[in-house]
């Protein structure tokens, strides 16, 4: 990908984008689980641009946002389209936007931070994405 993309993509993100990086408590059968939320999304009404990021990214998912209801002057909301993305793409995202960022600069941060130190249950090593991105297309 070149660093133009990047670039664009990441002012896209800076401006029309939302990150989350969350610790939530989780209730489920066996016990209450500390779990983190972390998902990337850019909404907004130009389908051809979200549609052009899914494509050069090669992940997340592209979808219609439905948006229920009239505005205060009783015209309708127009179309708006949704690219997202979550964990492990999310991080290799925000790897790739790191130099170019800038508004959301600290929670990109955040994210690589958080996978960098994360390590492989039974195994001393580092997870390796490139190694992670393969084995999750087999």
């Amino acid at each position: 990908m070149h660093d133009v993309d990047k670039a664009y993509i990441a002012g896209l993100f800076d401006g029309e984008g939302s990150i989350e990086f969350t610790k939530r408590k989780v209730n489920k059968k066996s016990g209450m689980y500390n779990c983190r939320k972390i998902s990337m999304e850019i909404t907004m009404t130009d389908r051809s641009v979200l549609l052009w990021v899914h494509e050069v990214l090669g992940c997340g998912t592209f979808s219609k946002k439905l948006k229920k209801g009239l505005r205060k002057d009783g015209t309708p909301y127009l179309k708006q389209y949704r690219w997202r993305c979550t964990f492990r793409d999310a991080y290799h995202v925000c790897c790739l936007l790191w130099p170019f960022a800038h508004t959301k600069l600290p929670k990109i941060q955040q994210v690589i931070e958080h996978y960098a130190t994360q390590r492989v249950k039974g195994s001393a090593d580092i997870i390796n994405l490139e190694e992670y991105k393969h084995a999750k297309k087999y």
